[in-house]
């Protein structure tokens, strides 16, 4: 039953967080936004504290169940290591714990976040791996088989989908993310849990916790037949047969030890319980009391879960592709509008990569610089910051990007419009343009002469550096090739205007 369990509730975490990273019409948004929020490590950079709470009383209940029904890396390598095991039965063994490996990536972890070095903070986050994988490799087939869905559909005179662009947002990105996704699986094939057991940060701190937890794996020495298949069965390699002991630092309570044992000498109890069984077991009276106490680890679940759902709009692009553009190099990134300021971003962005994802007017896309690379940031090549969309401030869990209201973004400076004279088309082609004094949604652009003293001289921009939130319509749809007469530079703190 316990096995039976953790399947379920790791199926519907597992479904609806791939869901996430992969729709983009806020459907999912609508049904799931609360279970990134479930994530730890996100919940920590969030000072989430209800969620933190729960997830440590979670743990000291029922052991290290996180890993193998709430992370979605977790249940990752779980698929991996169930597709090895189908190709070899019987294949793992036990191995002493790694403590010190452990502890030094964990130390690892916690000096990279106070130092600010984001991408070692990006490489080791778990649910961070899982969304560069989600983004950069599944979504793209997902948005090739709507495009076929499309296709279909426009044929037989319906709109019920409609086309998307498949576009490389980052080869950098690509890259590690294809890199993460062969090592774990090949590990997770072969050894099934060392990735959890060995580099995860969360892991060795949830170990930790896990230690002095209630609900444990438990020998019945009695009935034991030493048969090793115990041993063999468990991917986390932390049941020593020999010895009748389990670590349940590292045991993440999958089951998979108890569906195996054919003799019943594996139960899932309490200290008090175990007392209990051996003084039962001297009186030849040995009732088994585990089989419904494995229920409270569904309704944990459902009580942390318990989190509000918000609705969001959903939105298109609608302008026609605007092809050619060149990104400018601009001085400072951009970074979304809820990120506050370039400080707050770095120091809670994990590179879940989850508002990419979620970004309808192909905005955001990972950096490629070394400084912030995987993080978020903002370019206007493909669409602009639409002033009525704030889908990434409402799907970020570590709080790198806070909430932020639809009528608060309009006025929200995130960065201002720069004006290049050499690319500017009334002076390069002379003709008459003003593209981007009329597509400024907040009016900071004006056309003026381009010679003061003479009235009939071709018209540019002026922007008003003041009222300009930096949301790069006029970037986007300036018709100046290969780089815009006008682009949009980022600001370090982001200030209301």
């Amino acid at each position: 039953m316990l096995r039976k369990i953790r399947i379920i509730l790791a199926t519907v975490m597992m479904i609806g967080i791939t869901w996430l990273f992969l729709d983009f019409t806020g459907t999912a948004h609508h049904w799931m936004s609360w279970a990134p929020k479930l994530q730890f490590l996100e919940a920590v950079l969030a000072l989430n504290v209800v969620v933190i709470v729960a997830l440590i009383v979670l743990t000291l209940v029922f052991g290290r169940i996180y890993c193998s029904i709430i992370c979605p890396l977790g249940i990752m390598q779980d698929i991996f290591g169930w597709l090895g095991k189908k190709a070899k039965k019987n294949r793992y063994t036990y191995s002493k714990a790694h403590l010190w490996l452990r502890i030094i990536f964990l130390i690892a972890m916690f000096l990279a976040f106070l130092m600010g070095m984001s991408i070692v903070v990006q490489l080791l986050a778990p649910y961070s791996a899982f969304g560069r994988i989600a983004t950069n490799l599944l979504q793209p087939v997902y948005l090739a088989i709507n495009n076929v869905l499309a296709s279909i559909a426009e044929q037989m005179d319906s709109y019920a989908f409609y086309h998307r662009d498949i576009w490389l947002r980052a080869l950098p990105s690509l890259i590690i993310s294809l890199l993460t996704l062969v090592i774990l699986a090949i590990l997770a094939w072969r050894n099934g849990r060392t990735y959890c057991n060995t580099i995860c940060p969360v892991g060795t701190l949830l170990g930790m916790l896990s230690r002095f937890s209630f609900l444990k794996i438990h020998f019945d020495v009695e009935k034991c037949r030493n048969c090793s298949l115990c041993t063999k069965n468990c991917k986390a390699s932390c049941i020593d047969f020999k010895t009748h002991t389990v670590d349940a630092t590292r045991c993440v309570v999958c089951g998979d030890c108890i569906e195996s044992c054919k003799f019943g000498a594996l139960s899932y109890r309490g200290k008090k319980l175990e007392a209990r069984g051996k003084e039962m077991a001297q009186d030849n009276d040995k009732p088994q009391q585990d089989s419904r106490r494995s229920f409270l680890v569904s309704s944990a679940l459902l009580a942390t879960a318990a989190l509000a759902q918000q609705k969001d709009k959903i939105m298109d692009g609608g302008l026609a592709d605007i092809e050619d553009k060149v990104a400018p190099k601009r001085q400072t990134p951009l970074t979304p509008p809820g990120s506050q300021s370039m400080s707050n971003f770095a120091k809670r962005c994990t590179g879940c990569q989850l508002c990419i994802s979620e970004c309808p007017n192909d905005v955001l896309r990972p950096s490629d610089d070394l400084l912030h690379l995987m993080m978020p940031t903002m370019s206007y090549e493909r669409g602009y910051c639409r002033p009525e969309c704030n889908r990434c401030s409402q799907v970020c869990p570590a709080g790198a990007i806070k909430p932020i209201e639809k009528e608060n973004k309009v006025s929200t400076q995130m960065g201002h419009a720069v004006w290049i004279k050499k690319n500017c088309v009334p002076l390069t082609d002379g003709v008459e343009c003003g593209n981007c004094a009329r597509h400024c949604p907040v009016g900071a652009i004006e056309m003026v002469p381009s010679d003061p003293n003479d009235e009939e001289s071709p018209a540019v921009p002026a922007v008003n550096e003041a009222r300009c939130i930096g949301c790069g319509a006029c970037e986007y749809l300036c018709p100046a090739r290969p780089f815009s007469a006008i682009y949009v530079e980022g600001h370090e703190v982001h200030k209301e205007v």
